[in-house]
């Protein structure tokens, strides 16, 4: 089976599909959202979803805090229009920024 479909009929009826569906789960969403079930299981999802995934973000942080900190004074020193002071102060920090693709 050909997982192409070239037929433009197929295809509009496919688009049409999708289009009812994305419209019934926005219509279904927007009876449900204010209601105080949703919004304690909305809540609850996005409580445990944050207590498993604190130490991920912890890492994360961790891991890119030199960028961080490089990013942050490279925007400092554009800001008061002082790029060069930076580039000579901190060339470790601009082959950093380079690297993750910071133009300068």
């Amino acid at each position: 089976m050909n997982p192409t479909i070239t037929d433009p009929e197929r295809i509009k009826k496919v688009l049409e599909q999708y289009e009812r569906k994305r419209k019934k789960e926005k219509d279904r969403y927007e009876l449900i959202k204010d209601t105080d079930d949703f919004k304690n299981k909305n809540r609850e999802r996005a409580r445990n979803y944050y207590g498993l995934n604190k130490e991920n973000k912890k890492e994360k942080y961790d891991k890119d805090k030199y960028f961080l900190s490089a990013r942050s004074q490279y925007y400092y020193y554009r800001r008061n229009d002082k790029l060069d002071i930076f580039k000579e102060k901190y060339p470790k920090k601009v082959e950093l920024l380079n690297e993750r693709n910071i133009i300068f």
